[in-house]
């Protein structure tokens, strides 16, 4: 019989995989582990062993004293160490051995401690010691492995590497030569300075001179350099950046501001027209192509040193700010506000040019709180770029970040700001998006067909057709709009909001402050955006605060024109009648000033537009026909500009309420008479009156003026021989307003000068110009008798020369 079978069941092949992957991962752990256990030993070994070492060095016994030998002994022993050993005989040798061991304290060395005939053991030891002292290894070139692509040949795969070597030699080398060129450059800036007090002043501004232009070659062929191959050259901007802080008293503020423009230049050439993002672990271990490769590393280098660049412009701002002195001493105090403007220049233009690039919020925080500064150029420039920015922001995503700021920059300052910076969110582009998206929102939308109704109404051939034609009008809607439309809504809804709780915050909590008027404006341009829910609750502040009587001219006008755009827009809704506005306005008319500054007119014409002809159907027949008597009265005496915006408002009332033709007429209309002192126009009987203004207006200087007080003089007619030309009917009255504006003291068209009527002879005494009349008068006053005048006789022509 065969031997015992073993009840021990046998594993399967699944179950063995899985206990020798066990195994595999155990066998690997305690192999870690031994060998972590390994190095945790040899390390302890090494310390001891150089704690031993540094103890045997320190109880080394040294010789009590030491003596210098003199010349002729030093001598004298280097004569017998040069003696040849052969010329001594065998027991000669031995002697002096024997001597050697026989050799008493006295005349042993005083350095050594062990016994006199240790010496062997004590060599050994040493040698023994120095055996267990690690080795030091020479410094081997770090070695870097690049695996290229495998040769297969008959005997298989060959992997292909090739090593190279890191150049860290080299980095400290420029290091050392770059710390050692900064050094010479100190030295001869002292230098400098020594041999400078010794010139004359022209001497001294040729040699100025000179510096410069060596400083400008330098810059400008660094600059060339680097726009000419950015992606090997942009360590040059490096040696640009290096240049702002030029050292030389002389040339310092001159150099610096030319490499704050050049600099600029030059990152506006070579920045591309995306945002760089830093690179991920993962995409950093990817092996990628060369020419990637050398992008990643271009656009690396590009986006720190623009970092640097900021750094540096930011910098030279707060020196001005704070007025610190550094210690190089290259740069006066009166120099710092003229760096600080270049510094802020090129802030703008960055801010204008990149506003897709890296760090474009940043400049936004740096600008911003500048833009409330007390010199004047410094804010001026910085509230023009924002307007520009706001103008050109087509999607709103920098212009949500600086509106963001400058609310903070509001809040944090407690109101106390310039107008001037409330003033520039008037040029954002809200207002165009939000008509356009209503036009959008209100036309059919294309509709595709799904799968059911495509299976059910077409055949085969057609529905491929027509899978391709949905396929092309999507692509061709996607190139349509570069942007998401609902991303830029909600932008400007954010935008918008944020606006309006800068304006509701100053006039809850500083209706007296400067910033009213600015907020007015505000209120007034954007006051179509408005939610419903605000609108009683704005009314009653707006008209608590005409009723006040603190607010001038203009800010009474916003407020009126911001009621009637609501009003005129989404608030038509609303059953309101603000008669209290149009007595307010009607009551200002003749409160306007006649002369240059006449940008209140513009205003008026505004309100007049939101007030009479998009109310029309709300507002009477009497309060039509004040509006236009007591403007005909204020186109009298205002500049030919506004005259001819007026007249042009006058005519737009007169085609929407037709009856108002009645002061065309002398005859009057009802009872009463026509009140022009009253300031309510329901109760000032104004159908009583006529528009005698006209008259005077047609012998006006200005030659439209003219055209159209005759124009309306004559009903003003849309059709005939006394309408208007194309050119003045079509346009508003704000823009006639504009179009024919004395700013540039220049008339629009030209007015042509009077005639002079020259005398052919003058007279002496008082005469009359009608020459019969004249000779009537001196007639009677010749006669000498005197005659009863008879009335009822008719009087003949009398000859005096008979």
């Amino acid at each position: 019989m065969g031997p015992p079978r073993s009840k021990k069941r046998r594993p399967t092949f699944r179950r063995l995989l899985k206990t020798s992957g066990v195994k595999l991962e155990n066998k690997l752990k305690n192999r870690q582990l031994k060998q972590q256990n390994v190095a945790k030993k040899q390390r302890k070994e090494q310390k001891k062993l150089r704690q031993a070492v540094k103890d045997a060095a320190i109880r080394t016994p040294r010789p009590l004293e030491t003596y210098r030998k003199r010349p002729e002994e030093e001598d004298e022993e280097e004569f017998l160490e040069t003696l040849p050993t052969d010329m001594m005989e065998d027991g000669d040798l031995q002697q002096m051995t024997s001597m050697a061991r026989q050799a008493s304290f006295i005349t042993r060395d005083l350095s050594s401690c062990g016994p006199v005939h240790g010496g062997k053991k004590r060599r050994s030891e040493v040698v023994r010691s120095y055996e267990k002292v690690p080795r030091k290894m020479a410094k081997m070139e770090e070695k870097e492995v690049i695996h290229l692509l495998p040769i297969k040949d008959k005997r298989g795969v060959i992997p292909q590497s090739v090593e190279r070597v890191k150049k860290q030699q080299e980095e400290e080398e420029e290091e050392e030569e770059e710390e050692a060129a900064e050094q010479t450059e100190e030295m001869e800036n002292e230098a400098a300075l020594q041999s400078a007090e010794q010139l004359t002043e022209e001497q001294t501004e040729q040699l100025r001179a000179e510096k410069i232009n060596e400083k400008k070659l330098c810059i400008a062929a660094l600059a060339s350099a680097v726009i000419a191959e950015p992606f090997s050259n942009v360590k040059r901007v490096k040696e640009l950046r290096g240049m702002l802080m030029e050292s030389d008293p002389c040339v310092a503020v001159t150099v610096r501001k030319l490499v704050m423009v050049s600099l600029m230049e030059i990152f506006k050439d070579i920045a591309p027209t995306y945002r760089i993002r830093p690179l991920t672990p993962a995409e950093k271990a990817a092996k990628v192509k060369k020419d990637t490769q050398q992008l990643r590393e271009f656009e690396e280098g590009l986006v720190s040193q623009y970092k640097f660049y900021l750094e540096d412009l930011e910098q030279t701002i707060k020196d001005w700010k704070q007025q610190k002195k550094k210690r190089s001493q290259a740069v006066s105090f009166s120099s710092y506000l003229g760096l600080a403007e270049v510094a802020v220049r090129c802030l703008c233009e960055l801010l204008l040019a990149l506003p897709h690039f890296n760090f474009h919020n940043n400049i936004i925080v740096v600008l911003v709180p500048l833009m409330n500064d007390a010199a004047s150029k410094v804010s001026g420039m910085c509230c023009d770029a924002f307007r520009k920015l706001f103008q050109q922001d087509k999607l709103g995503g920098a212009s949500l970040a600086t509106v963001r700021v400058i609310s903070g920059l509001v809040k944090r300052l407690n109101y106390n700001v310039r107008p001037e910076v409330l003033r520039t969110l008037l040029s954002l582009r809200i207002k165009e998006v939000e008509m356009k998206k209503d036009i959008e929102a209100t036309a059919p939308k294309k509709k595709f067909m799904n799968n059911k109704e495509k299976k059910k109404n077409l055949s085969r051939m057609q529905r491929k057709w027509k899978k391709a034609e949905e396929k092309l009008e999507k692509e061709l809607l996607e190139a349509e709009a570069s942007e998401s439309k609902d991303k830029k809504i909600k932008l400007h809804t954010e935008t918008l909001n944020i606006v309006f709780l800068v304006y509701f915050r100053i006039l809850k909590k500083a209706q007296k402050s400067v910033l009213l008027p600015a907020v007015l404006e505000g209120l007034a341009n954007f006051a179509h955006l408005i939610n419903l829910e605000f609108f009683d609750d704005l009314l009653n502040v707006l008209q608590n605060l005409i009723q006040s009587g603190d607010l001038t001219n203009r800010e009474s006008l916003h407020c009126i024109q911001t009621v009637f755009t609501i009003l005129s827009g989404q608030g038509d809704v609303l059953n309101i009648d603000p008669l209290n506005f149009y007595s307010q306005l009607y009551k200002m008319l003749l409160t306007l000033h006649a002369g240059k500054p006449n940008d209140d007119i513009i205003i008026v014409l505004r309100c007049l537009d939101g007030m009479l002809t998009r109310r029309r159907k709300q507002v009477t027949l009497q309060r039509a026909m004040a509006f236009i008597k007591r403007l005909s009265m204020l186109s009298l005496h205002v500049l030919p500009n506004a005259s001819v915006g007026i007249l042009a408002a006058n005519r737009a009332a007169m085609h929407s309420f037709p009856k108002c033709d009645f002061l065309l007429d002398n005859e009057v209309q009802g009872s009463g008479f026509y009140m022009p002192e009253l300031d309510e126009p329901e109760h000032c009987n104004a159908q009583n009156t006529a528009l005698w203004e006209l008259h005077t207006l047609q012998r006006h200087y200005h030659p439209v003026v003219r055209r159209f007080a005759v124009h309306l003089s004559l009903g003003a007619p849309s059709e005939g021989s006394a309408a208007l030309s194309v050119d003045l009917s079509r346009r508003s009255p704000a823009e006639l307003f504009d179009d024919y504006s004395v700013r540039d003291m220049t008339f629009n068209p030209v007015v042509s000068a009077p005639g002079t009527k020259k005398k052919d002879h003058f007279t002496v005494g008082a005469t009359l110009l009608d020459a019969e009349l004249q000779r009537r008068a001196e007639s009677v006053l010749t006669v000498t008798k005197e005659t009863e005048l008879d009335f009822t006789t008719t009087h003949t022509h009398i000859n005096l020369q008979s």
